[in-house]
């Protein structure tokens, strides 16, 4: 079962569980110049050119987080990527998943911008960019 938690929630895990690992599934663009949640690990799920699926994701995965009954928090920009990453990681046996609910940057607002309706950044929590 892949549990989701807002923002918020999943900042306070990560400051109560000091087990609990944050993979940030995104692009390495998307990681390293729109920014990340300090301390989390880069391991993306797609990547550029053409969005294509990381072979080696599960097993990056596991480098970082290798206890599979530790919390693994995931992170993508809008909480969409995230989910199907969890799927992959439930299916190799995790057993603690969370989706980040709205992702790093939140849906897209009327005027077609991420920020303004929901995520990480929004919600004050601390980040920084590569």
């Amino acid at each position: 079962m892949i549990e989701n938690l807002d923002p918020k929630q999943a900042w306070a895990m990560l400051r109560e569980n000091p087990s609990a690992v944050l993979i940030d599934v995104r692009t390495a663009i998307e990681h390293s110049f729109v920014g990340h949640p300090p301390h989390a690990v880069h391991v993306a799920w797609k990547e550029f050119p053409g969005m294509q699926l990381n072979s080696g994701f599960v097993e990056q995965v596991r480098q970082h987080a290798p206890d599979k009954t530790a919390p693994v928090l995931l992170l993508c920009r809008s909480g969409v990527r995230s989910v199907d990453a969890a799927k992959a990681l439930e299916a190799d046996g995790y057993q603690h998943l969370i989706n980040i609910l709205e992702g790093f940057e939140g849906p897209l607002d009327d005027d077609k911008h991420r920020g303004n309706m929901g995520g990480w950044r929004y919600h004050g929590l601390p980040w920084q960019q590569s």
